[in-house]
């Protein structure tokens, strides 16, 4: 009976702890309201906090991806068609630096009959190509004259890295590891495993000196001297003596030299924004390594570049060219490297007064839509030469799609102005063939004075035998029916 008395003592605790638990569940809605407003403020940093992360990792990735640089077929089958219809109208051309050095190829476009009286050669200026300068050249060819543009090595299609056999003296622990490993791949495991057994270590010549020659692949990052061998091979291949050259950006500190000491090969010299020293493009940029892999791996970011420096106006399809060239194939490592080599004390009035400069025809071409600064520096390269012409253009420091012709009109302009040259269009007579010639002479010589008192026929007779000289050569076929 205790228990059934209990019962309703035992519920009564439960109906009076209820209203107790209802203030408890009117005063929870204050702290739900509290974590509404905390989240509302939760997505900017969320967003703000993934754009960093995605960008800090595109940046690791875009510098990893440069450590490792493409081959060059994969290279050239990812080329815009901008690029690949640039490539399809050139030629490569083998040079030379070195008797011990490889061969280089230079890769160069041309318009214009190749037997005009006005031979240019336009050379451009650092982290530029021949591919700023191809509305030139098409230009300068409709007009009749025969224009080339080439692409120094290291940049644009011309060979940016060349394999070099080095020798390296094989010392310390790796050095001996190598040794006891080719020393084994000559004579054979076994002999290893009979050295390992009869003595307890393997037996080589531990005191000796060894060189070994590796093959170290380097970027192309040639000086004066072997820009100016460049220079002399390519227009001896192509035929271009006397030329008129011109020389683009920081072409002129590159081959300054070359040009006074090779007057003969000259006809004029157009200076086009060619500063004594400096380049357009800043090299410093090209040198910083987060800095660099940023400009180089975006486009927006290297297109502002050109914009900055070098062309006001450049569209995106021709920036992106340049970035793919100079990225390409360790461009930028091969145009760095020539900017250490460029004479920063080049003295501008003392090189236009030597005897191989002076009295040489020169033009200058500038912009005059930069700045007031680099328009009063052309004047003084202008007042530097006291022989050369002074013309201004619109554009930037680098070719322009809206002014090529523009430029292209007044370099033509001035090579027309000057005396044209005859070009000497037969091949040159083989030494061994010439030889030929002087022996029939001499011979025909002999023959008439010897048999004069035999009559005028025996004497023809004779002037016929000779031309089979001329039929090894394959000129004298008609004499001899």
């Amino acid at each position: 009976m205790a228990i059934i008395t209990e019962e309703p003592d035992s519920r009564s605790p439960l109906k009076q702890r209820k209203p107790t638990s209802k203030p408890s569940q009117s005063t929870a809605p204050k702290p739900i309201k509290s974590t509404k407003t905390t989240n509302a403020t939760n997505p900017f940093h969320f967003w703000f906090y993934f754009t960093i992360s995605v960008s800090l990792v595109t940046l690791i990735f875009m510098i990893l991806t440069s450590l490792y640089p493409q081959d060059p077929k994969t290279w050239f089958l990812s080329l815009p068609l901008n690029l690949r219809q640039h490539y399809a109208k050139g030629r490569n051309i083998k040079v030379q630096t070195a008797p011990n050095q490889p061969q280089i190829e230079v890769f160069a476009i041309q318009e214009g009959p190749s037997k005009s009286s006005d031979q240019i050669l336009i050379v451009h200026g650092l982290g530029c190509s021949s591919f700023a300068f191809q509305k030139v050249v098409n230009f300068l060819g409709v007009r009749g004259v025969h224009a080339v543009a080439i692409d120094l090595p290291g940049s644009g299609f011309s060979d940016k890295t060349m394999v070099v056999e080095e020798e390296h003296v094989d010392d310390g622990v790796l050095g001996r590891l190598k040794d006891m490993y080719n020393e084994i791949q000559e004579k054979g495991i076994f002999w290893g495993f009979d050295q390992l057994v009869e003595q307890g270590y393997v037996n080589y010549e531990e005191n000796k000196i060894r060189v070994s020659k590796r093959n170290v692949v380097k970027a192309v990052d040639l000086g004066t001297e072997e820009i100016g061998k460049v220079l002399g091979q390519v227009i001896d291949t192509m035929g271009l003596s006397p030329v008129d050259l011109v020389l683009h950006d920081s072409a002129l500190g590159l081959t300054a030299n070359w040009v006074s000491e090779n007057r003969g090969l000259l006809r004029s010299v157009v200076v086009l924004d060619s500063a004594p020293s400096g380049t357009a493009l800043p090299l410093w940029v090209l040198e910083m390594p987060v800095l660099r892999d940023a400009v180089l791996g975006l486009g927006f970011a290297f297109r502002r570049l050109l914009g900055t420096c070098c062309s006001r106006s450049v569209g995106c399809l021709e920036a992106e060219g340049h970035r793919i060239l100079l990225k390409g194939r360790d461009g930028r490592r091969a145009v760095v490297g020539m900017g250490r080599s460029l004479n920063c004390s080049f003295d501008l009035n003392e090189w236009a007064a030597s005897d191989g400069v002076k009295g040489l025809p020169m033009q200058v071409i500038w912009s005059d839509a930069l700045s007031k600064e680099w328009t009063e520096e052309g004047r003084q390269v202008t007042d530097a030469i006291p022989q050369a012409k002074f013309v201004s253009h619109s554009g930037g420091r680098w070719p322009q799609e809206h002014n090529s012709e523009e430029i292209a009109e007044s370099i033509y302009q001035f090579v027309s102005s000057l005396p044209k040259n005859v070009k000497q269009t037969e091949e040159p007579v083989p030494e061994h063939v010439q030889k030929m010639f002087d022996e029939a002479k001499s011979g025909d010589h002999h023959h008439h004075h010897g048999h004069d008192s035999h009559g005028h026929e025996h004497d023809h007779g004779h002037g016929h035998a000779h031309a089979g000289y001329m039929d090894a050569y394959g000129l004298g076929q008609e004499w001899a029916m």
